[in-house]
């Protein structure tokens, strides 16, 4: 069990802080939407209501036993709360108070890339923020495991309860790893209300049942004091009884009466209501309508007393009830989630609280008690700092040719066996995840070289097994992650662990590994944990209709052109086991650093001739092939005379090499390229036009304006990935790829089927050029 870091006395104190942190989170959401100027007319935004309902948990977490080494991840909507707890720790400038959702100041929801204050997750996408501790915490101790340094710490998730509705986060409650992260604290935000409406049914007690079940400690916090005490009167019972059997709504409506109403309503008509209705009598008007409101999520000693029984050998769900709004004119309406204080109810709300709308950002007075409290507050907090180590230097170049036949698929598990022997300091720093398809996306040699990592060791029970290829040692040590079929809580977890050089300065480097359909599952929270700063690499294989037995359900298409669109993130698709090598090697050395990128790779489970590929012997000419694979693209056949090209990438390249062959065999001298990254071409191509920086070199010597022809693209992904290839040299064009939801097959149907097999090239190359 936990114990409070500060004195019992200064609960005093710490109410006036509340209500500060109240004024202060109303005040910076009022002042961005009727005080700053707006020209736009446009709606700014902001939640009130959902901050109030924070208020009273913030204040007693963080200044009573928040820890330098815990971190909490804060539901987006309380985001002015984290900045009033800054400000008042002296770790947010007053000058940034008045800008919020403004352009270069506090962001809608925490951020931690781009908030002027400390922000340990960000958060605002709904979900995500809760399970980021989960991930985080395993992070860090991976970290602490494999490296040192990273201590030990809770990782707290605030939570608003209709978050749980996200499938997202029972998939990460339920991982089996979670049980036993004893570092993780969830506090929900129990208020009953969405962004809509009021939750309709009674959900607490199943919420409850489900953590539990998980193996969580669960901790109700549903009454405050006032009502605890109005319990052990006459008619308490029959009292508390109402109140737990009444729907949300009903109790939500109580919220918004008078006295006079409380009086009718709260008795009911049931055999209890005479004694209710006695024991209401006996209250004066001031205290029954406190009393009504008075929930455990706005008691600051029945939040200190929650905090302090934590057990920290397991998982911890605290579920606070508050009220949406509490303290504010707008509390427990049902419409309160965007809703706005008037000028007059904040200069009501500022009279109540002792505040100033006039002059609303004022400090404690020096010396002050409160004062004093934010001080020590802030020096308890205060974290040593990490500078982060360089990341390791990784090889560019294994120096070896692929031979024979094979897949790109297997030549990922190759690079990383080759990486632990050319590069073991590199290897080391690798962290492997897969959702319960590490043996069907060759994963298998590595698991077997590095262990999988576990809390804790387990025996092996197939060690001494003949038959048993794959060896599943479970140990701490271990560099691969094993997760359920979740492919969210994959991206959450590889986010997270591709943050540790900025928060513990340790880099790591970390591959997610799933199928290539399922990358748009996991698109938005990989997209997110970008956004916060997370620098991994997500690899997509099997992938296309070139898995074409499985048919049309286990075949992406659109994934070609995510990579290309996706921000902070370069996106490779190899055609051969050598360019996998170099691309996969250029993607590690992006990471664990400032300013790195994250990476997606696509993979295929087509057998192909690496004697296609026509790796260059000479050293210089090697590495010229080299440094065109790692830009987007190479010259794979250049001919006399050309009158087309081909532009293809991946899978279907020897398709591109055939049509060629075809077309130079009937007059049609022809040009093959392989693009192995769409994405860096199109920097280049916006580049060349003046829309960001990137290098262009690549566009001039793969795509050569004295080399103009007419141009095929062909892929097996969405055309539209490669179309703008065309633009380089303002060319007749012609795009394939695949449109239609796929079919079961051979490879030669199914490529037919979508007009991407070696027929159809050469159809499309003498459609544009006779």
């Amino acid at each position: 069990m936990s114990e409070s870091v500060t004195a019992p006395a200064t609960t005093d104190v710490l109410r006036a802080i509340e209500d500060r942190v109240l004024w202060l989170s109303s005040a910076i959401i009022h002042h961005a939407n009727r005080v700053r100027p707006n020209p736009s007319g446009l709606k700014v935004g902001g939640h009130q209501a959902s901050s109030a309902s924070m208020v009273s948990i913030m204040t007693a977490l963080w200044f009573n036993h928040l820890r330098p080494q815990d971190r909490v991840s804060v539901k987006p909507h309380a985001s002015p709360v984290l900045h009033a707890i800054n400000y008042l720790l002296g770790e947010l400038d007053e000058s940034y108070l008045p800008r919020l959702r403004e352009f270069g100041g506090l962001q809608s929801y925490p951020s931690r890339i781009k908030d002027p204050d400390p922000v340990d997750y960000s958060t605002g996408s709904v979900g995500i923020g809760a399970t980021a501790p989960i991930w985080g915490a395993m992070s860090r101790r991976y970290v602490d495991i494999a490296f040192g340094g990273a201590g030990v710490g809770r990782q707290y998730s605030l939570v608003g309860d209709a978050e749980l509705d996200e499938g997202a986060v029972w998939e990460a409650v339920l991982d089996p790893n979670v049980a036993e992260l004893g570092e993780l604290v969830w506090i929900v935000d129990l208020n009953r209300q969405s962004l809509d409406r009021v939750v309709p049914n009674i959900a607490a007690d199943k919420l409850q049942r489900m953590f539990a079940a998980a193996g969580w400690q669960v901790i109700q916090l549903k009454y405050g004091s006032l009502l605890e005490e109005l319990f052990t009167r006459p008619g308490g019972a029959e009292l508390r009884q109402r109140i737990d059997a009444m729907t949300n709504p009903e109790y939500q409506r109580l919220l918004r009466c008078d006295a006079a109403e409380l009086r009718r309503r709260l008795p009911g008509e049931g055999p209890s209501a005479q004694a209710i209705n006695e024991l209401v009598a006996s209250l004066d008007d001031t205290t029954l309508v406190d009393a009504i409101a008075n929930l455990g999520g706005h008691d600051l000693a029945a939040l200190d007393r929650a905090l302090g029984m934590v057990d920290d050998t397991r998982p911890t769900v605290i579920f606070a009830y508050t009220v949406k709004g509490y303290g504010l004119a707008m509390k427990g309406h049902p419409q309160n989630h965007s809703a706005l204080l008037t000028d007059a109810q904040m200069r009501e709300l500022a009279e109540r609280l002792g505040a100033d709308l006039d002059d609303p950002w004022r400090a404690f007075p020096e010396g002050s008690p409160e004062h004093e409290l934010c001080r020590a507050t802030a020096r308890r907090l205060k974290r040593p700092e990490f500078p982060p180590l360089p990341p390791p230097a990784i090889p560019v170049d294994f120096g070896r040719t692929p031979s024979g036949t094979a897949t790109t698929q297997a030549a990922l598990g190759r690079v990383l066996l080759d990486l632990t022997r050319e590069a073991p300091d590199a290897a080391r720093r690798v962290v492997t995840v897969s959702p319960d398809v590490s043996s069907t996306t060759n994963l298998g040699g590595w698991i077997n070289k590095v262990g999988v990592w576990s809390v804790q060791e387990r025996p092996n029970w197939f060690a001494d097994d003949a038959e048993t290829i794959l060896q599943w040692q479970e140990k701490p040590t271990g560099q691969h992650i094993e997760l359920g079929i979740a492919e969210v809580n994959l991206v959450g977890l590889i986010s997270e662990l591709g943050t540790t050089w900025s928060r513990w300065g340790q880099p790591l480097l970390p591959i997610g590994v799933l199928y290539d359909p399922f990358v748009e599952r996991a698109l938005e929270p990989w997209s997110y944990g970008i956004y916060a700063g997370g620098q991994s690499i997500l690899v997509g294989t099997p992938s296309g209709v070139t898995l074409a037995p499985e048919g049309g359900a286990h075949q992406s298409i659109k994934t070609p052109s995510i990579g290309l669109e996706q921000p902070g993130c370069l996106t490779y698709e190899p055609a051969f086991a050598q360019d996998v090598e170099w691309t996969l090697l250029a993607a590690l050395a992006q990471l664990g650093k400032p300013g790195g990128s994250s990476a997606y790779l696509r993979l295929s489970t087509r057998p192909v001739d690496q004697s296609l590929a026509a790796v260059p012997t000479d050293p210089a000419a090697r590495e010229r092939r080299r440094r065109q694979v790692v830009a987007g693209a190479y010259a794979l056949r250049r001919t006399e005379n050309v009158k087309v090209t081909i532009a293809a990438m991946g899978a279907v390249v020897p398709e591109a090499l055939d049509a060629a062959t075809r077309l130079d065999q009937i007059g049609i001298p022809t040009d093959v390229v392989c693009v192995t990254s769409p994405d860096l071409l199109y920097r280049a191509v916006r580049a060349r036009q003046g829309h960001e920086q990137a290098d262009t070199w690549i566009l001039d010597q793969v795509f050569p304006a004295e080399r103009a022809t007419p141009l095929v693209t062909v892929l097996d992904g969405h055309p539209h990935t490669l179309s703008f290839l065309a633009t380089i040299n303002r060319v007749a064009t012609s795009a394939l790829g695949v449109t239609r939801f796929g079919q079961s097959g051979s490879l030669e149907d199914v490529y037919h089927h979508h007009g991407i097999d070696t027929d159809s090239i050469v159809r499309a190359a003498l459609d544009i050029t006779e």
